[in-house]
């Protein structure tokens, strides 16, 4: 399932970005991504599930990758994403 499908997923669309704001992945409502690094817009793309608080990356080149959403913070592999909050 992707997205906040489900009332046993965490919500996980949207933006989510390292602490120095080098690593940015958006999490789209389709079930996919797009991941920036650095000036590089779109360095991955892919496809995502959520089941409960546990993510599966597909990337489109066929990397997998996982992660997981503990306390409000997405772990993914050896990155620490947090939740982009937007100006009021």
């Amino acid at each position: 399932m992707a997205g906040s499908v489900g009332s046993d997923h965490v919500d996980v669309v949207g933006t989510w970005v390292t602490a120095d704001g080098h690593i940015r992945q958006e999490l789209l409502p389709d079930g996919r991504y797009e991941e920036a690094r650095g000036e590089r817009r779109r360095a991955y793309t892919g496809r995502y599930t959520v089941t409960g608080s546990h993510l599966d990356y597909v990337d489109d080149t066929g990397f997998t990758a996982t992660g997981d959403v503990r306390d409000g913070v997405l772990h993914h592999e050896h990155l620490v994403l947090y939740r982009e909050r937007k100006p009021a």
